[in-house]
């Protein structure tokens, strides 16, 4: 690797590093500054920005944002504290579950922030060390998103995988990675269940208890949904979004199954007889279409106030999605695509011996950008353009998730400030804080169970 090279990679790492420290629509916005620099500075040849994959996200989160509008999602929320309250003794267990299905149901893990302050208030009120489900549950709340199928992870890795030549289907994507992300979070959810001190032995929480102002904080307050009544409007808006949810899986159950019902429409070539080439809509269109017009029979069925959705965290945590795969994803595939040969030289040896091992690359990527979307959109052309085979990297799919290596991600920070009992913190060295070890676990033995499911089905 000549001097150029390097000084140009330099350039592409400083952007993500200084966008990841600002964040935000920072992240994005910054590594305009890098592609900038690549192509009117180094006179290299732009990139494509990934639009198919932007037009799924707004879609997703356009629905996501009317469901949140509507009181649908407090109303999820509501039947997962029930579940929660009723058995508090497992929550070290069911906390995760719970923040892990609500990603899955809605496509991003910012729908916890409500949740998050109810597992913490359950956990100190049944004298359980409250670091031990909402450290786990804010990595579960992450690890949803690969498991999604309306996600932009999960969207990214089909659009990418099918114009390589690895037809999946968003179906099949989270067939692999829902049982394997449950394998990882159950033994996360194990490890945690005796982690750390016990409240009444932790002189650091008795402390905290010894002062009367304290543990009124502590102990005062009860944070809570279930006094909230959830109206019809809001139990509709959630069956309407549950519709869709079923028709994307039936499409991809059907074109599974050998009885495609997608439309198919003329390509403009013609076959051997003459007769018009069809080509069935693809799988990303039909997930368009359905989410945006979810959105609007919500608007008009259950009254969801369009105006609540822009304000809303999941409209506006999307928003910042799209600017941060755009921003990202481009600067990353200009410089690839500038490199590709040079990237097949130096690690077409490595791949070919070891596939699997692009998993620690994702990892590392991860870390940097926050954004398992942006991840799979910069980093999956690359992985296939050295050879590596689709099924392999459907194997390693959960390692995208990284980003809880460095605690800087907003539900994790969240989830240190609502706990109240100060248990679930970032450590004095920064890497020793309370997500690493559920992150580092849940993370590797998804990864190794997906890729063994990967290898037997595929």
């Amino acid at each position: 690797m000549d001097l150029l090279i390097i000084v140009q990679l330099l350039v592409v790492l400083l952007a993500l590093y200084v966008g990841s420290r600002y964040g935000s629509l920072a992240l994005g916005a910054i590594s305009g500054i890098g592609l900038a620099i690549l192509v009117f500075g180094f006179q290299m040849k732009p990139g494509t920005p990934p639009t198919d994959v932007i037009y799924i996200i707004v879609a997703a989160v356009t629905c996501a944002g009317m469901l949140q509008a509507s009181g649908g999602m407090d109303w999820m929320i509501q039947l997962a504290e029930k579940l929660l309250r009723k058995n508090p003794g497992s929550i070290t267990f069911l906390a995760p579950l719970c923040t892990f299905f609500l990603t899955v149901m809605v496509g991003t893990g910012h729908v916890v922030y409500t949740l998050m302050p109810i597992i913490c208030d359950i956990a100190l009120k049944k004298g359980i060390r409250p670091e031990r489900p909402c450290g786990v549950a804010s990595v579960a709340s992450q690890l949803g998103i690969t498991c999604s199928p309306i996600a932009a992870a999960v969207a990214s890795f089909v659009v990418i995988s099918s114009a390589n030549g690895f037809e999946v289907s968003n179906l099949q994507v989270i067939a692999i990675t829902i049982p394997a992300t449950l394998c990882g979070l159950i033994a996360a959810s194990a490890l945690s269940y005796q982690r750390g001190l016990d409240l009444e032995k932790d002189p650091k929480f008795q402390a905290r208890c010894a002062n009367p102002e304290t543990y009124r904080y502590m102990y005062g307050n009860t944070a809570t949904l279930l006094d909230v009544e959830v109206s019809r409007e809001a139990k509709r808006s959630v069956y309407i979004f549950l519709v869709a949810l079923g028709i994307i899986v039936l499409f991809s159950i059907c074109q599974i199954a050998g009885c495609d019902i997608r439309p198919t429409f003329p390509t403009g070539q013609l076959g051997a007889d003459g007769t018009p080439i069809l080509k069935p809509l693809s799988m990303s269109i039909i997930i368009q279409i359905v989410m945006i017009a979810a959105a609007a029979f919500m608007i008009i069925l259950a009254k969801a106030q369009p105006k609540r959705a822009v304000a809303g965290a999941v409209w506006q945590s999307g928003m910042v999605a799209v600017v941060a795969i755009y921003g990202i994803a481009w600067l990353a595939d200009t410089f690839f695509s500038n490199y590709m040969e040079e990237m097949k030289a130096g690690l077409g040896g490595i791949v070919a011996e070891y596939p699997w091992a692009i998993a620690f690359a994702f990892f590392a990527v991860s870390m940097l950008i926050n954004s398992q979307g942006a991840v799979v959109v910069s980093m999956l052309p690359l992985a296939y353009s050295l050879g590596i085979p689709g099924p392999v990297l459907l194997g390693v799919f959960p390692s995208v998730y990284g980003y809880f290596f460095l605690p800087n991600y907003p539900s994790d920070i969240a989830t240190v400030n609502f706990d109240r009992s100060g248990t679930t913190k970032i450590g004095k060295y920064l890497l020793n804080h309370s997500f690493m070890m559920p992150g580092l676990v849940s993370v590797a033995v998804a990864t190794v169970v997906a890729y063994g499911l990967a290898m037997i089905f595929f």
